[in-house]
């Protein structure tokens, strides 16, 4: 069986290692174009083309798949697997691979389909995921499901950190994917018609923080954002990145501060922010322009005081 893979970022590359550790006839790569990075715009490749490369396998670039059809065909693929790949793909691409074309999900369906699974899941408080192997179709992830695998989310749990999870779960289940294909036996469930959702890309104007939310609101959030597009908030017209929070006990005596009130100025006892149902700890930020440091050094610092008020 020959398989053509297609990702692009760090969450394809496992997955991609995989197949060709356990003897994947992997006979092309797919990816997206190399991208400027970084304040110098250097042009670098995805992380699924450095794999490729190393493995010495035939990669492709397109600007849009459906205008290389035929470059894809020449890859003589029985099968397509996608994994993150970032590119519809159009009938044409789908009938080019006699043995179909499967994607591994990072998430549950069909309440997850979409672009953004990993943190949507993390922002609506969830407390367990899964990877789910998919035959694509033209609808967006509403093929029907070969394999699923599910986890639990932990309690604290970050995007990258439940991401490398998944990556990891993923890249077991597409190799057991692969042998049920060849062999020819296995049955697919259909998606249930009841529970659709799609949640769209996530981007820096949801990465915003307001603290007249929950705590646990809030708390949901920084870890859907972390590593990246990282929550953020500004306080004394300095702009700040969040990585970490946590609920803490609300001080005596100010029930009746604003939201976002910072309502102590003891480093021994944290960087407590006023919320709607009580007080946020923040444990771990980055003033723009400065270094990643604990919320009780940015007090112990004096870039805020107790009364200063953070932006909702």
């Amino acid at each position: 069986m020959k398989i053509v893979f297609a990702g692009t970022p760090e969450f394809a590359v496992l997955p991609l290692q995989k197949i060709i550790e356990h003897g994947g006839n992997v006979v092309g790569v797919i990816t997206q174009t190399d991208k400027p990075q970084g304040r110098k715009g250097i042009l670098t490749p995805p992380p699924v083309k450095t794999v490729a490369l190393n493995a010495g396998l035939p990669v492709l670039q397109p600007q849009k798949i459906k205008e290389e059809i035929e470059d894809v065909k020449a890859l003589g693929g029985d099968v397509l697997i996608t994994c993150a790949y970032g590119q519809i793909l159009t009938q044409e691409v789908l009938d080019a691979f006699p043995l179909g074309v499967w994607n591994i999900h990072a998430g549950l369906l069909p309440k997850y389909r979409g672009a953004s699974p990993i943190q949507s899941c993390i922002l609506a408080g969830e407390t367990e995921t899964g990877v789910s192997i998919m035959k694509t179709e033209l609808g967006l992830d509403s093929g029907d499901i070969l394999l699923v695998e599910r986890t639990p989310i932990g309690e604290k749990e970050t995007c990258g950190e439940l991401s490398a999870r998944l990556s990891e779960i993923g890249a077991e289940l597409i190799v057991n994917a692969l042998k049920l294909l060849e062999s020819g036996n296995y049955t697919l469930e259909k998606q249930s018609a009841d529970g659709v959702n799609v949640v769209r890309k996530i981007g820096k104007e949801q990465a915003k923080i307001d603290f007249s939310k929950t705590a646990k609101e809030i708390e949901n959030l920084v870890r859907a954002m972390n590593p990246e597009p990282t929550a953020y908030t500004a306080v004394n017209g300095l702009k700040v990145n969040v990585y970490a929070v946590e609920e803490c006990a609300l001080p005596q005596d100010v029930e009746t501060a604003s939201m976002g009130e910072v309502l102590t100025d003891s480093p021994k006892k944290g960087l407590i922010v006023r919320c709607r149902d009580g007080a946020i700890k923040i444990l771990e930020l980055q003033a723009s322009g400065g270094k990643r440091m604990k919320g009780s050094d940015f007090l112990n610092g004096r870039k805020v005081t107790k009364g200063d008020v953070f932006e909702c």
